[in-house]
């Protein structure tokens, strides 16, 4: 099915939306605690609990609109359901923290088996963005590999010397801006080994 065009500005709503309301919401709620079927859930758990509907619901309307979700979009999902059930069940807001270096290695982790393996799983997942040469998935795959890691030691550091509060703000903007300004410094590189054919002259 081919993918139908939806506004730049509706796509990022729906995209970013989730994110942004769930700092609001953690704002709002985080001095709270809610007792919940005789358990008491303190402020941050609730709103990890909405975060997942409420991504899942996002995620929803854009494969309805454009009638495709990315490999990256799917794993997103994925992860969000499978860590949000994880942090609710335990009620411990340290395994949220926790949650983002487990990500952030896994990832290391399996684009370093690619490597060694001598194939960039990078591009099975992120194809339907960047089209690259071989050579260029190779080294992306090496770059971002390094910038996983970075993270993961990186959020490591911060929610153990850090107060929540920090956290939240570095985890919901800081990672993903580190990440924007990663994939910025590759332009060059991108381009260089792009595989989308050039214009007739």
């Amino acid at each position: 099915m081919a993918e139908k065009k939806i506004s730049q500005g509706l796509k990022s709503a729906l995209e970013l939306g989730p994110v942004l309301l769930f700092f609001v919401a953690y704002l709002k709620m985080k001095e709270e605690v809610y007792l919940i079927g005789g358990t008491e859930y303190s402020g941050f758990i609730v709103v990890t609990a909405l975060f997942v509907p409420l991504l899942l619901l996002s995620m929803s309307i854009l494969w309805k609109l454009t009638g495709k979700l990315s490999r990256m979009q799917v794993l997103t999902a994925f992860m969000v359901i499978f860590f949000g059930g994880l942090t609710v069940y335990f009620n411990d807001e340290k395994f949220f923290k926790i949650k983002t270096t487990i990500v952030y290695g896994f990832f290391a982790s399996m684009l370093g088996l690619g490597l060694l393996l001598k194939r960039s799983w990078l591009e099975y997942v992120m194809d339907d963005f960047l089209p690259l040469k071989p050579e260029g998935w190779m080294i992306l795959t090496k770059r971002l590999t390094a910038m996983f890691a970075g993270l993961a030691i990186a959020n490591e550091l911060v929610w153990r010397f850090m107060s929540t509060d920090a956290w939240v703000k570095i985890e919901t903007f800081g990672f993903p801006a580190a990440l924007f300004v990663f994939f910025m410094l590759q332009a060059s590189m991108l381009q260089r080994y792009s595989d989308e054919p050039e214009d007739a002259a």
